[in-house]
């Protein structure tokens, strides 16, 4: 049985951030301090706050919590640019660049080595990730009813556009149909992540993947975008005007949602070099043969196959791989079929 997050009271007035006072119907952007290079240059986190002159929900978008997941960091760019912003109710306040340090070095950690999506909620006397996390959990989270969090898969890895949150959550579960993707994925809360944090704060919030690190990908950037304008249409935010034809009103047709039952990883068989025989958004059934590893003289050849029916949502895009290694992520459905119909039918295919 999913449980019912709490009511929360938030856009007020005067909403401060990082020492900042935005009235309603104003727009800012801040800087908030995070810390200092070694050269005593401060490293600032940038954050763009626009509110609406009428009261409503407060939602916050960030990414590259990942410095190297970069995707995000343009759909940002592109929500901020839109007009369809310009009647907005309630308050965005968009973070484009959450890890700094991480995204100015191309890399997915800290200087330190940590995870700063493991360091949540974090602590201003821990580490760097720590205090990191903490000031984004004063200074945004603790601000908000909802949340979307953008991210892409890891170095040498691809993702399909999808959604990951904590399904028992009955306001979570809703905000996730209205991100309009077909695939979601019921994935539980990570120790010290932000998603983990932030609905302990009583805060709706998704997790989008998309894509690959290091990459502006036009297909996954405009799922992304179209996502999150769907989201703030769903909890009133935005109106999306409908276009007139004959005499008649005719909105944007939602697209069908579907939730895994499970996901699974094949992993190599043997260690060698693959040639992919599939692709992400791709409906196997079990047994078809999705990749093919060789030795370096291609002699000796084993099929890796899918070991049941599913939609592929991830896979490596290193050719070289050790056995044992993950090489694709496969989802499993009720009707992997339609899932297959409803990818086909995403506006980049």
């Amino acid at each position: 049985m999913r449980k019912k997050a709490k009511s929360k009271e938030l856009d007020p007035e005067v909403l401060v951030i990082g020492g900042e006072k935005i009235l309603r119907g104003e727009r800012k952007t801040l800087l908030l301090e995070s810390s200092a290079l070694y050269d005593y240059t401060k490293l600032n986190i940038p954050v763009e706050v626009i509110r609406g002159k009428e009261q409503g929900p407060v939602i916050f978008i960030s990414a590259a919590i990942h410095g190297d997941e970069i995707n995000g960091t343009e759909i940002i760019r592109r929500l901020l640019r839109s007009t369809k912003l310009k009647n907005l109710k309630g308050t965005l306040i968009a973070i484009p660049v959450v890890n700094v340090f991480g995204f100015n070095n191309k890399s997915r950690y800290l200087p330190d080595r940590r995870d700063l999506n493991r360091s949540f909620p974090g602590n201003m006397k821990g580490s760097l990730a720590g205090r990191l996390a903490s000031i984004f959990m004063k200074e945004i989270v603790s601000h908000c009813s909802h949340g979307i969090d953008l991210h892409t898969a890891a170095i040498h890895r691809n993702n399909l556009p999808q959604i990951r949150a904590c399904l028992d959550d009955e306001a979570t579960s809703k905000l996730a149909e209205g991100f309009d993707v077909p695939v979601i994925i019921n994935s539980q809360l990570r120790d010290g992540s932000l998603r983990e944090a932030a609905r302990k704060k009583n805060v709706a919030i998704l997790l989008f993947e998309g894509g690959q690190a290091l990459r502006f990908e036009e297909h996954v950037i405009k799922v992304g975008l179209q996502g999150c304008f769907s989201v703030m249409k769903s909890i009133g935010m935005i109106e999306v005007k409908t276009k007139k034809k004959q005499g008649l009103n005719k909105a944007k047709k939602k697209k069908k949602v579907y939730v895994a039952k499970s996901t699974r990883w094949i992993r190599a068989p043997r260690s060698g070099a693959f040639i992919t025989k599939k692709k992400v958004g791709d409906h196997v059934q079990e047994g078809d043969v999705i990749a093919t590893i060789s030795d370096p003289f291609g002699r000796e050849e084993q099929d890796v196959l899918a070991n049941c029916e599913g939609i592929l949502i991830g896979s490596s895009l290193l050719p070289l791989v050790n056995q044992g290694d993950a090489m694709f992520n496969l989802a499993e459905f009720n009707h992997p079929q339609k899932v297959s119909d409803a990818i086909d039918d995403l506006d980049f295919i």
